[in-house]
């Protein structure tokens, strides 16, 4: 009997999106051609729908997530069940969740992947107390991108700011392009590789 167990990739949705952005965009298709060509390893994507996002707003989504969802899916699913194997990425409204959630809950998360991050407007006068609360050998590896045009292009630069100022060690890119499904779109592989670039292809033998 196969008893693989796999890292997972939490990949959550922009605003006024559902859990089949990230689909459509190209993340499983690229996902597949990857691991069928051997490029990368084997790893489970978890796409969380937040359905409610037009609700006002609050904690629902994010308590859903770490306490129903991520316990769920290792309880059901042969996952490798340890923060380095598992990372949250988030486009958009997305990448802020991924803010809230992985600098809230570095213990769970190995990787945190912001691409055009629309960062909470709760979250960022607290942004640098939250990143100071991580002990700096717990602080998730980072990826962070947005396009020249991007709407979200100076609270996108104040982020990079507060990450430099505190030494948080990340991986940025400014590319050409604004706050599109295309321009997501565009960077899918590029995104795929990293995340599963910080996945030992041995650590998924049992």
């Amino acid at each position: 009997m196969d008893t693989t167990r796999y890292p997972v990739l939490y990949l959550l949705h922009g605003l006024t999106y559902n859990d089949d952005q990230w689909v459509r965009i190209g993340a499983t298709d690229t996902a597949s051609r990857l691991i069928i060509s051997g490029e990368t390893p084997p790893f489970i994507i978890v796409l969380p729908d937040d359905r409610y996002w037009n609700q006002p707003a609050g904690e629902g989504f994010g308590d859903r997530v770490i306490n129903l969802v991520i316990p769920y899916v290792d309880a059901n699913y042969r996952t490798l069940n340890d923060r380095n194997y598992r990372a949250l990425g988030g486009l958009s409204l997305g990448g802020g969740w991924a803010i809230h959630l992985g600098f809230r809950h570095p213990e769970l998360f190995g990787a945190l992947g912001l691409h055009s991050p629309a960062v909470f407007k709760e979250d960022a006068p607290f942004l640098e107390n939250m990143i100071q609360a991580i002990p700096a050998d717990g602080r998730p590896i980072l990826w962070f991108d947005l396009g020249d045009r991007d709407s979200e292009l100076t609270d996108g630069r104040a982020l990079e700011a507060i990450l430099a100022r505190n030494d948080y060690i990340h991986e940025f890119h400014l590319y050409s392009g604004d706050h599109t499904e295309n321009y997501w779109s565009l960077h899918m592989e590029e995104y795929l590789r990293w995340y599963t670039g910080n996945w030992n292809m041995q650590a998924v033998d049992p």
